[in-house]
């Protein structure tokens, strides 16, 4: 009755206070199964396509205009995939899908599951800094992630299969669209994000297990890129729905 709720139906507005994205890669047939038909694949040089993994400590997250002491803090975990969708205008949208969500307070769970259709569940979460790494865990979701927090010249990771860092930039999230489809009905839900001062800053990871990616029976997925971004406003558009035209242009064209 109250589905409509789930579409994002007002917009949202929080602080990143640091936002770290690992960014995997595999070969696109890997991931293709992964993504609603009316999604492609963001790939990079028609080979490589990819999944990240996004750790985000967020401050403040309330309906946009409201005042920050109505605000909540979480962390908050997503594994997506990098795609793009072309829109009823034509438009080219980079953007990601939501393979899963998790965030370390029971209301962010209950709040994220009643106004998106991303499927948030409360997880434990641990975080340490000793000398110069930092060091994210969870037990109960079985990923575990060091870092450097040295800020010297930092090597992309040996085997991404970028040449440097400014082409592994282009697939650092999160990007401006999310997208979420309904088969039933074959509408898209377009989530526009808006950022500021975004530069992300690449990062050196000492050692990683995501449990989550095991679960993907992925063969080999590399690494590929590493970035943090910090002290970022972000707010989220309200949610934006359109029919998916797939059938009815290939029914033209027939």
């Amino acid at each position: 009755m109250f589905d409509f709720l789930k579409n994002h139906p007002f917009a949202v507005e929080a602080f990143f206070e640091s936002s770290l994205v690992l960014t995997f890669a595999v070969p696109k047939e890997q991931l293709q199964h992964l993504i609603p038909e009316c999604l492609e694949l963001d790939t990079f040089q028609d080979q490589w396509a990819f999944v990240a993994a996004a750790m985000v400590q967020t401050q403040d997250l309330r309906p946009k205009g409201f005042p920050k002491l109505m605000g909540n803090n979480f962390f908050l975990i997503g594994y997506r995939v990098f795609v793009r969708y072309r829109s009823n205008t034509g438009k080219k949208l980079r953007g990601l899908y939501i393979l899963k969500s998790e965030t370390d307070k029971k209301k962010m769970e209950l709040m994220g599951n009643l106004f998106t259709h991303y499927n948030y569940s409360t997880t434990d979460i641990l975080q340490t800094e000793k000398e110069n790494v930092k060091e994210i865990q969870s037990v109960k979701s079985n990923f575990k992630i060091s870092i450097s927090k040295k800020e010297d010249t930092i090597p992309l990771p040996p085997d991404s299969p970028f040449a440097d860092w400014k082409e592994a930039r282009r697939f650092a999230g999160p990007l401006p669209f999310t997208f979420t489809y309904n088969k039933e009905t074959q509408e898209v839900l377009i989530i526009e994000g808006v950022r500021q001062n975004w530069t992300p800053a690449p990062v050196e990871v000492v050692d990683y297990y995501f449990g989550f990616l095991d679960t993907l029976k992925l063969e080999n997925p590399v690494l590929a890129n590493a970035f943090i971004i910090k002290n970022i406003p972000y707010y989220w558009k309200k949610g934006k729905i359109e029919p998916w035209k797939q059938k009815e242009e290939n029914f033209r064209a027939s």
